[in-house]
């Protein structure tokens, strides 16, 4: 039997709906589709309270189905639902060297790899099964705890960091 994440937030039928991953796919075009019209309208009636709106939907909703960590910029879609960033090492281009024959995380033994169930789940997806191919940029923490869905409208997810 597969072993989830203990110490985070599991909720109930989470773990099931994850493991459906082609509809979750359907729910997420749709409302990337809803999400494009309406953002555009509420930043210019209402900004702040847009904004707030937004974060307040990803950390209730993305955080009870994926323990969303607010990193500000979600492949969900890439990673076959499975948010990469409940890896121990806060990995974002796939698995360490430490897997275990079975699957499971060398950190944390008695769980399965999150990159391994991103794998599997991402196999289900018809749009975005080959999005796991795809090297993703290294997290900008300046993002954390914004609103994922904006920052991708706004471009800001995937920026380029300033020249250092």
């Amino acid at each position: 039997m597969t072993q989830y994440l203990k110490e985070a937030r599991r909720a109930p039928g989470s773990e099931w709906l994850k493991d459906h991953s082609a509809l979750l796919e359907r729910v997420y075009l749709m409302t990337q589709k809803v999400f494009f019209v309406l953002y555009p309208v509420g930043k210019r009636i209402a900004p702040k309270l847009t904004e707030r709106v937004v974060i307040w939907g990803e950390k209730t909703f993305k955080g009870y189905l994926f323990n969303c960590q607010m990193c500000g910029q979600c492949i969900l879609h890439s990673t076959g639902m499975t948010c990469p960033m409940n890896c121990p090492k806060n990995l974002r281009n796939g698995p360490c060297g430490g897997v275990r024959q079975n699957g499971h995380c060398e950190v944390i033994p008695e769980r399965m790899c999150v990159w391994v169930q991103a794998w599997e789940r991402s196999q289900g997806m018809n749009q975005y099964a080959n999005e796991m191919r795809t090297i993703q940029p290294l997290v900008n923490h300046a993002l954390k705890n914004s609103a994922s869905w904006i920052n991708a409208f706004e471009g800001l997810d995937h920026a380029k960091f300033p020249d250092t």
